[in-house]
């Protein structure tokens, strides 16, 4: 161990704070002190260690245990798990005090959900109205602050939101039926232990008295509950070491707070901070490019990386004309890193899943083996298939396959039991099940639901309106006829928002399809074979994820993708400047993922959904905080060496940034100002425009673009995009809860926020 990580081994007595950089071996000397304290005597049942995922608390354990092997010290008594299972374990033994029984259940996702279902129809309410996997969002999202069903119903009143009164009345009633079940949720878990520890003072002394040694690993990741759990568990000794890095914070959208690091240092005067600064993963080029990135965030304790592996080579920057050009790029550079060093780890990572699609096709076609962790393969996806499948219907209604995978999907009312009428009489009649639908009559000359029948009527009419449609606008029209996109985008929550963005990406790849000469069969047999043939693949040293997924992981060599303004920083994460700097330390996790080489790309013509053509996209924000001495352009790059210019958002953009106002009102070249500093050298964003395929001119902003409005369905949101003019005039709103919405003016009643 180096000096650093001795001293928080050494460090048992009070309270600790490790601020443990990326690559500092903060797992080691986590393990290290536990094992240290059960050597000096302290009983392995007398130490908790608490992390976030069942993996890292099972190899902190083994970690442990292998140490103590040596010595001959059996470490099985530890209590070393996640907050959930600890909470759990917790409330089982001390379950009489809150009037649960000791076998309560826990329910689990789908659980959840089928409990808000339940509530619903209690109170007569619409699905449609009030999606459940949303409802059930906004019921974690209140508990992880704290906030029970009456005081939602008082804030509600309070601001004359009738919608979020309903809401508290669905969660009233969601409690109580779990009440009812004896059974309690995640979020229960934490916030039961909490109420224990604080409400019952003889459970709180026992259990101070059992753990003399608290420790919790990422503890940047805390939200509300876990930080007082601590704290409760701590007692008087306060023998508590968290360890975490305040730059890796990136789960606000699941209750995480930033600066959770900072507060434990008032919530406990006094803890003695140790900095890990000495990282054995990157290169020092690396560490400064990702440091320079970070310390624009406030709030933050400040730590400065020493690389043990040297300076290394400069961060590549490649500037392409659209994303097809950028995953050509990122997938021929993968290719020559596999060839020279055939064990090396290589990571492609992006902002959103769908960004995935455009480098599956290319590994594919260059025949490199690879993995997409973090979810299936795009074209596996459900909802890619799904919309393939009605798309498969269109021209072969025939297909019983496809037709019993969208029957009900969005929710028509199709149940189990008319879907069961359906193939028995189909198989009477030896017919398609189609055909048996358009016969209209189960047996015995009874008819079928209406809901069957307004499924035939829909698809029929979807074939008439899509008979002269082009390629590239059949899955558009398919999205929008049957309400499959609109409904997508009420079921995401903010933990999965990226399924309408999968169905967008679908139909850009029915575009591209179009543009190099495919026909519609041809994609549609691509599709298929890549759905039947492709094998989730463990022993790949190539991998796509997100970075999110990315956290925690290390490659030699990383491509981070899409580097623009609505990707990264996300477009759903630019309303404030918390929302900005989570997506910044997304940025640098990215970027501290790499060991020995880092590119950054970025398209300088994207295509948007429902744009019959490519758009001019903006440099994201954060290319700018990169020292212009730490990166240079890539062989090939629009952004080659010349001019020195940079992009600096707008100062009415610098905060609250929208990506759509912000789009419309710099037009392409318009952001290419000359700026003082260093800055990185290029022409093209920064001096020259590509030329893309027939790229369409910006409209000038409608001043109404920006406003933050409310309606009486979807809540507030802000206008990013109007369409039109006069009693027809339409307007994107992009929801909080919702995603963006395109709805006529005139029938939206929409108020100003």
């Amino acid at each position: 161990m180096n000096e650093r990580q001795r001293e928080a081994v050494l460090a048992t007595e009070g309270p600790v704070l490790v601020l443990a950089g990326a690559g500092t071996g903060k797992t080691r000397a986590i393990t290290y002190r536990a094992a240290y304290l059960i050597e000096r005597g302290v009983p392995p049942g007398a130490i908790l260690a608490v992390t976030f995922t069942n993996k890292a608390a099972d190899v902190m354990k083994q970690r442990i245990s292998d140490l103590l092997w040596s010595i001959g010290r059996d470490a099985s008594d530890m209590w070393v798990s996640t907050f959930h299972s600890f909470c759990a374990r917790l409330l089982r033994r001390e379950s009489r005090h809150l009037g649960l029984p000791r076998d309560f259940a826990i329910y689990d996702d789908d659980d959840q959900t089928s409990a808000v279902k339940r509530a619903l129809v209690q109170l007569d309410f619409s699905a449609d109205d009030y999606p459940p996997r949303s409802i059930r969002a906004q019921i974690s999202h209140a508990k992880n602050h704290g906030i029970t069903p009456d005081e939602m119903a008082s804030q509600a009143a309070q601001a004359r939101n009738p919608e979020r009164e309903d809401v508290a009345r669905i969660y009233a009633a969601y409690e109580d039926i779990l009440r009812r079940a004896a059974a309690v949720d995640f979020d229960d878990l934490l916030l039961l232990a909490v109420k224990l520890l604080r409400e019952h003072p003889e459970a709180r002394a026992a259990w101070n008295n059992r753990f003399q040694y608290v420790m919790v690993d990422e503890f940047q990741d805390t939200n509300g509950a876990q930080e007082e759990l601590v704290r409760l568990l701590a007692g008087s000794r306060k023998n508590v070491c968290v360890v975490g890095d305040e730059d890796q914070s990136i789960y606000g959208w699941r209750g995480a707070r930033a600066g959770n690091l900072k507060r434990f240092t008032e919530d406990f005067p006094g803890a003695k901070i140790i900095r890990l600064e000495e990282n054995y993963r990157s290169t020092q080029t690396i560490l400064d490019a990702a440091a320079a990135v970070v310390q624009n965030n406030s709030e933050r304790l400040g730590k400065n990386l020493r690389a043990t592996a040297g300076s290394g080579a400069p961060l590549k920057f490649f500037e392409a004309t659209d994303s097809t050009a950028e995953a050509d790029f990122v997938c021929g550079q993968i290719a020559s890193v596999v060839r020279e060093e055939p064990g090396a780890h290589v990571a492609v990572l992006y902002r959103t899943g769908a960004q995935s699609r455009s480098f599956e096709e290319v590994l594919r076609r260059l025949g490199i083996r690879h993995r997409v962790v973090g979810g299936f393969s795009f074209y596996k996806r459900a909802e890619v298939r799904n919309a393939l499948a009605y798309l498969r219907l269109l021209f072969h209604p025939e297909d019983n396959v496809r037709l019993l995978r969208v029957l009900n999907v969005p929710p028509r009312g199709i149940g189990a039991a008319t879907i069961a009428a359906l193939e028995s009489r189909a198989r009477e009649k030896g017919k398609s099940l189609w055909d048996t639908i358009a016969s209209g009559e189960l047996a015995s000359g009874k008819k079928f639901p209406a809901s069957l029948r307004s499924f035939h009527e829909m698809m029929e009419a979807l074939r008439e309106e899509c008979r002269d449609a082009s390629t590239a606008a059949l899955i558009e029209t398919i999205l929008d006829h049957t309400g499959y996109l609109d409904w997508i985008e009420q079921q995401d929550n903010l933990e999965h928002t990226s399924r309408a963005e999968n169905l967008r990406e679908l139909s850009n790849a029915l575009a591209e399809a179009t543009e190099q000469g495919q026909t519609l069969e041809d994609l549609l047999d691509h599709a298929a074979l890549v759905s039947d043939s492709d094998e989730y693949d463990e022993s790949a040293t190539i991998s796509l994820m997100t970075l999110h997924s990315a956290k925690g992981l290390e490659f030699d060599a990383v491509f981070l993708a899409g580097l623009e303004e609505g990707l990264l920083p996300h477009s759903r994460s630019s309303d404030t400047t918390a929302e900005i700097e989570e997506e910044r330390r997304l940025f640098y996790v990215g970027m501290s993922r790499a060991k020995k080489s880092l590119v950054i790309t970025r398209a300088a013509y994207r295509r948007s959904y429902g744009e019959d053509e490519l758009r001019p996209s903006i440099p994201s924000r954060f290319l700018a905080e990169i020292p212009a001495d730490l990166i240079e352009a890539a062989a090939g790059s629009q952004a080659e060496p010349g001019e020195t210019r940079r992009y600096e958002p707008d100062p009415e953009f610098s905060s609250g940034y929208d990506y759509s106002r912000a789009r419309a009102a710099y037009g392409w070249n318009n952001y290419n100002r000359p700026s003082s500093g260093r800055s990185l050298r290029s022409r093209s964003q920064y001096g020259r425009s590509p030329a893309p395929p027939a790229a369409k001119p910006l409209k000038a902003k409608d001043p109404l673009v920006g406003k933050r409005v409310r309606h009486p369905k979807y809540g507030i949101g802000t206008i990013i995009e109007v369409d039109g003019e006069g009693e027809d005039r339409r307007l994107t709103v992009s929801f909080q809860d919702y995603g963006p919405k395109k709805l006529i003016e005139r029938y939206a009643h929409l108020q100003l926020a």
